[in-house]
């Protein structure tokens, strides 16, 4: 055994089932078999203890297992699971050395361990030996009867089965030939695979679908060494290239990764450890588990796979699918029953209880899409209600009636529609969809009567601003003693006919009492806002407006027809009369007077502005407007204070002294014009100075033709330029005015003149008609 140096042999599980992962790690770096990839095979061994199992690996793959020593009698040799590489064998080929059943030292009841390494064996190795005796072919318990069937079993549902060979070594091989010694192994062996239950599926599987079954027989190693050992050098040439087609390796296709070998024999191993009842009730659990999770796994990707479920998925988030819980329904119907055939034959507890983590994991999956589904239904039922209660507004339904009446249609189709999306395999409830939108129903009907009511509400202060705004501007420019008794009862009466309307045009509401007199109230005030509002531009233009009268009255007479200052006039009583009159609107413009205060702020401001002198007296020589508030009066309801009265009036009267001189100056002016002769010492004067030109006209009366006619066309030109009239305004005013209508005048007069020279004369006929 000189080339069993390099084996590497390491002890992977000890006899108490502890597996050593360190040992395991040191083993793979030693091998390198993490850098095999899939280029390596799995072989291992079991059978009854002192068989021989260990000779023949050590034997067959140069290995160096310890052996037992027959002088010292039969006893367990091998504890628990040895492991080593194959030396001189390609590809890298890892063999198992399994501690043998039917020990004395576990004793008859403790075979859990036997099981269990028997079933961590196949799990993890692609060829299994099983070495039997001769002797033992046709007996029950040495055959490993049911070990074999519990190993048929498990991979079958367990671990995902793929094809595995199993080498029966016969030894000792007696002078029966192995030609009649191999139909009765190989028909003991059909009878334990046709006793193992199987899904519906395998149920006319063969034995060959899962197993390759080979039988070799060894002579006694200890009678026929030489023919022992070439017996094995034999079977040792078809180890080589065991995984290549047509290899004693069989089946390939779940072969783990080398790299991760250690990993997966560590997990094999946990499962079967927490699992050790092969052959006891729990045996049921152990397989039932680890094979249901896998069964439920592969329903579970399949139902994630299929494409009308992904059709499905993708649709819904978009938009509504009919029949929603239907299909759903229908597909996850067909995944249960999938499952429920594939488990069929499992533990029934632990298969219900993966049928219902399934069940879990498949309805937590479908819930986003039934979430999804509510949500569209929600969205739907949402925009028809607002297109359907918007359009009963508009087709004059009371908002009250139309929200109530509404409501409880839609929401009843919620409820049907959303009996179409109902998973029967679910028990979830639509109650929070339905309250979201009972929510936005609500929301948007809160939001349209909000908008309703703004809307209303601006109608009616449009309409009492439309009412009160023009006439109580009229009336505080035509200012007079009745103007504020007639604003309260123009404010008054046109409220009392707005607030009305708003009221009546409120009751489709249903609005309760004290909601709908705060509107009503809030109109009231906003009426008066108006009036106090214009009142209080019409005091910013106070100025403005006094000088508008003045000028009115002081330039136009009785009739409105404006004033000519022939020098008849009273200048100043007109002046007065206009003074007064602005004053008093001054005084109207003062504060706002909504109720009857009662004041004498006309009076105060008569008699402190027009005759300051009994003022003073009145008043004990205190200025009645030194103040800047009016008695009787709030503060916030003053306009223009005492003092800034007195301002305005100073001020006034300023820009007001133009005018009254302009039309004094036009007084004289009127009265020189009118005067056409020149004073008597101009006459004498004329008459001594002018007494030479008089003779020389006398003389000649030439000179006297051409006097008249220049008389005659002056006379014309005063008749066309109305030089009276232009000079009635004053000098400077009259000579402005000449001078643009000289030059027209004269080109009018010449072209009357040509005009008469060229007509032609009447002819005989004409002068005798």
């Amino acid at each position: 055994m000189d080339k069993a140096a390099d084996c590497c042999s390491t002890h992977l599980i000890d006899g108490d089932g502890t597996l050593n992962s360190a040992g395991l790690d040191k083993f793979m770096k030693e091998v390198k078999l993490a850098e095999c990839g899939l280029s390596y095979a799995v072989v291992s061994i079991m059978g009854p203890q002192s068989s021989g199992k260990s000779t023949l690996l050590n034997h067959l793959f140069h290995t160096n297992f310890q052996e037992m020593d027959a002088f010292k009698g039969r006893s367990q040799t091998t504890k628990g699971i040895w492991m080593a590489r194959c030396t001189g064998i390609e590809p890298c080929t890892i063999v198992m050395d399994l501690e043998g059943t039917d020990g004395r030292e576990r004793g008859e009841d403790d075979t859990a361990f036997e099981k269990q390494s028997a079933l961590f064996a196949l799990a993890v190795s692609d060829i299994v030996l099983i070495n039997m005796w001769c002797h033992d072919i046709g007996r029950e318990h040495a055959a490993n009867k049911p070990l074999l069937k519990t190993v048929f079993q498990v991979m079958m549902r367990l671990f995902s089965p793929r094809k595995t060979t199993l080498i029966f070594v016969i030894r000792d091989k007696t002078r029966t030939p192995l030609e009649n010694l191999e139909p009765v192994l190989r028909e003991d062996i059909q009878k334990i695979w046709d006793s193992v239950p199987k899904p519906e599926a395998h149920k006319e599987t063969p034995l060959s679908a899962f197993f390759n079954i080979e039988v070799v027989a060894l002579s006694s190693y200890e009678e026929k060494e030489e023919q022992f050992k070439e017996q094995v050098a034999n079977l040792r040439k078809r180890f080589f290239h065991s995984i290549a087609p047509g290899g004693l390796a069989g089946d390939r296709q779940g072969v783990v990764p080398a790299s991760g070998f250690r990993f997966s024999a560590e997990q094999i191993w946990k499962v079967i450890k927490e699992n050790r009842d092969l052959d006891l009730p729990a045996h049921k659990v152990m397989v039932a588990t680890v094979r249901c999770e896998e069964i439920a796994s592969e329903k579970y990707s399949a139902f994630v796979k299929n494409k009308e479920w992904c059709e499905l998925e993708e649709t819904v988030k978009s938009q509504l699918v009919p029949n929603f819980g239907k299909k759903i329904g229908s597909l996850l119907d067909t995944c249960f029953a999938g499952y429920d055939e594939e488990a069929v034959f499992f533990e029934e507890g632990v298969r219900n209880a993966k049928r219902k983590q399934l069940e879990e994991k498949l309805l937590l999956l479908v819930q986003v899409a039934y979430e999804s589904t509510l949500q569209h239904i929600r969205s739907e039922v949402l925009e028809k209600f607002i297109k359907t209660f918007d359009d009963a507004l508009s087709k004059g339904r009371g908002f009250q009636v139309a929200s109530r009446d509404c409501t409880a249609s839609f929401m009843k189709l919620f409820d049907e529609q959303c009996k179409g999306a109902i998973v029967k395999q679910a028990d979830w409830d639509s109650s929070k969809a339905r309250a979201k939108l009972a929510q936005d129903i609500d929301s948007h009907i809160a939001e349209v009567r909000t908008a309703k009511i703004a809307d209303l509400t601006a109608l009616y202060e449009s309409k009492a601003k439309e009412v009160l705004y023009a006439p109580v501007e009229a009336l505080l420019e035509g200012a007079a003693e009745d103007t504020w008794p007639a604003i309260r009862k123009l404010l008054r009466n046109e409220t009392k006919t707005v607030v009305s309307e708003f009221s009546d045009a409120l009751k489709g509401f249903e609005m309760d009492e004290d909601a709908k007199k705060n509107l009503l109230s809030r109109l009231e005030n906003f009426a008066r806002d108006v009036v106090e509002g214009k009142a209080k531009e019409e005091a910013g233009k106070a100025l403005n407006r006094m000088k508008e009268r003045f000028t009115t009255i002081f330039n136009h007479d009785n009739d409105q027809m404006p004033r000519i200052w022939t020098g008849k006039e009273d200048i100043r009583a007109i002046n007065r009369t206009a003074r007064i009159s602005s004053l008093k609107l001054l005084a109207v413009l003062a504060a706002i007077r909504l109720e009857d205060y009662a004041d004498k702020i006309e009076d105060t401001l008569l008699l402190a502005l027009t005759e300051p002198s009994k003022g003073a007296k009145s008043s004990n020589l205190q200025d009645p407007l030194a103040t800047s508030k009016w008695e009787q009066i709030p503060a916030s309801k003053t306009l223009i204070t005492p003092v800034q009265c007195k301002s305005l009036w100073s001020q006034f009267q300023k820009e007001t002294e133009y005018a009254v001189s302009q039309a004094i100056s036009a007084q004289k002016a009127n009265k020189q014009n009118n005067s056409w002769l020149p004073p008597p010492w101009a006459i004498l004067a004329l008459f001594v100075l002018g007494f030479n030109e008089f003779m020389t006209l006398l003389r000649n009366p030439l000179y006297l033709l051409f006097i008249f006619v220049g008389f005659l066309l002056l006379k014309a030109l005063w008749v066309q330029l109305d030089i009276a009239s232009a000079f009635e305004n004053g000098v400077l005013t009259g000579i402005l005015t000449l001078s643009t209508k000289l030059l027209p005048a004269i080109m009018n007069l010449m072209r009357k003149l040509a005009e008469e020279g060229q007509r032609p004369p009447p002819t005989a006929n004409a002068r005798i008609n």
